[in-house]
């Protein structure tokens, strides 16, 4: 999947199918949070960047990798 350097936004990933499916793998338990719908506008970058406060770098980079291979 073109991320476009990262300047693709949640809402665009959210809506194929594909990448919303490793979203859900990864981050399941988080896909109802209300900030979800919140998040629709970020780039990749944006929520990579605000996500690190909460999560391991590794897991940020390798679901970046993921969504990179769709």
């Amino acid at each position: 999947m073109d991320l476009r350097q990262n300047q693709i936004t949640v809402g665009e990933l959210l809506q194929n199918p594909r990448a919303r499916a490793v979203f859900q793998r990864r981050f399941g338990k988080w896909m109802k949070h209300p900030m979800v719908q919140a998040a629709h506008s970020l780039t990749l970058a944006q929520l990579s960047e605000m996500a690190a406060v909460y999560l391991p770098k590794k897991t940020i980079e390798e679901t970046i990798q993921e969504l990179k291979g769709i």
